[in-house]
């Protein structure tokens, strides 16, 4: 079997390379693919065929995914988190340092200075003394969001001598342990903004974190604070940072999303969306999302989905396997197994896995499985999908 899979964007060439060209065809036009790889291509209202299988983001975010439709239709979505860590934590501390020490003001004003050496020498004496800063050692640095990146980002600011507060409620054990024991713990949002002399934030943008970082919380803030943003526009509520900024509560906000509202603002620096912009970080990306693609569609194991849980069952040698995706209610194993029961199917090994409303079901069998009880789980109320693998 060749497994067809549809480009939205350009992918790594690196990532590419994963999909091995006598079992894959990969390409930007083809019709009824297996699986979609896509980077920043708006996916909302496009068409999706009934083939696809799964999509790949090469990057973290999925807002530019149908996410709730593809779960609706037992259909995977894989991210890559971690792979652009490093990168947007790079960006991240390169910020701090642009609005501790003024960097960007002050090159402006040392590119506008005119006439002669001398004169420009006593120019830079005269103006130096409008863009001191300070420095890091000592300050307090709160971080928002404790995966892939806000761990790195905790760990480095601490080793810059920092002090570290963090906050998570929703921290996994990997990246706990990953964590600098040095990054102490806040005790809620508003206990960070109120001891950070910096903010950063590392979410995604959800419901829940929509304005996280409003008037209320910033007016918690040490007096002359720096907010970096580097996650998603409308995490931050812009107008409430130009207040901020203009009463000179806010020393400087430095993010990754443009608007008219931010742009020309003196003590605003926006960067044209280049958290991950680095030829490491795409490759990092493409290879990642490309191995999981690859791995669900040749085995069903699922890792690093951001709608169905994380299934991994080793193969036993002479079965075959079924992969289900399914609504998360009481039974469904059941009745599955009574489907296989019926055709005389014995079930080697079996995992079941449910995050929120839906679970997924990978079962080693016996022998082959007919086109007949494939069906009849297929139209199981509840199954979302179901194939050989």
């Amino acid at each position: 079997m060749k497994y067809r899979i549809l480009t939205l964007n350009n992918i790594s060439a690196r990532g590419l390379e994963r999909l091995p060209r006598e079992r894959y065809e990969v390409a930007s036009g083809l019709e009824r693919p297996d699986a979609i790889l896509v980077r920043s291509a708006d996916m909302h209202g496009l068409p999706i065929a009934d083939t696809v299988r799964a999509v790949g983001r090469a990057g973290a975010g999925v807002n530019n995914i149908p996410v709730a439709e593809l779960s609706r239709r037992g259909i995977p979505v894989f991210n890559a988190p971690g792979a652009n860590a490093n990168a947007v934590k790079e960006l991240v501390l390169a910020s701090l340092l642009l609005a501790a020490r003024n960097i960007c003001q002050a090159w402006t004003f040392a590119r506008a200075l005119s006439g002669d050496d001398p004169a420009i020498d006593e120019a830079v004496e005269r103006g130096k003394k409008s863009f001191v800063g300070f420095e890091l050692p000592g300050r307090t640095l709160g971080v928002v969001g404790l995966g892939a990146i806000g761990v790195e980002v905790a760990n480095s600011a601490a080793a810059l001598g920092m002090r570290v507060l963090g906050y998570d409620p929703q921290i996994t054990v990997q990246r706990a342990w990953q964590l600098s024991s040095s990054v102490e713990q806040a005790l809620s949002l508003d206990d960070l903004f109120a001891r950070s002399d910096a903010v950063t934030v590392h979410v995604p943008l959800t419901e829940q974190t929509r304005r996280l970082v409003n008037e209320s919380r910033l007016r918690l803030m040490k007096k002359g604070g720096i907010l970096l943003n580097f996650s998603r526009p409308g995490i931050v509520d812009d107008p409430a940072v130009i207040a901020a900024l203009e009463a000179g509560r806010l020393h400087a906000y430095v993010c990754d999303f443009p608007t008219n509202l931010l742009k020309d603002h003196p003590k605003v620096i926006t960067l044209p969306h280049l958290g991950a912009s680095t030829g490491e970080a795409e490759e990092n990306c493409a290879i990642m999302v490309a191995d999981q693609v690859r791995d669900f569609l040749e085995n069903g194991n699922i890792r690093n989905s951001v709608n169905y849980p994380e299934a991994v069952l080793a193969r036993v040698s002479g079965t075959t396997r079924l992969a289900i995706a399914n609504s998360n209610v009481p039974n469904m194993v059941g009745q599955i197994s009574t489907c296989l029961a019926g055709a005389r199917i014995n079930i080697a090994d079996l995992l079941n896995k449910s995050r929120g409303e839906y679970a997924y079901t990978l079962i080693d069998v016996d022998g082959a499985v007919g086109a007949e009880p494939l069906a009849k789980i297929r139209a199981i109320h509840g199954v979302l999908s179901a194939r050989l693998v």
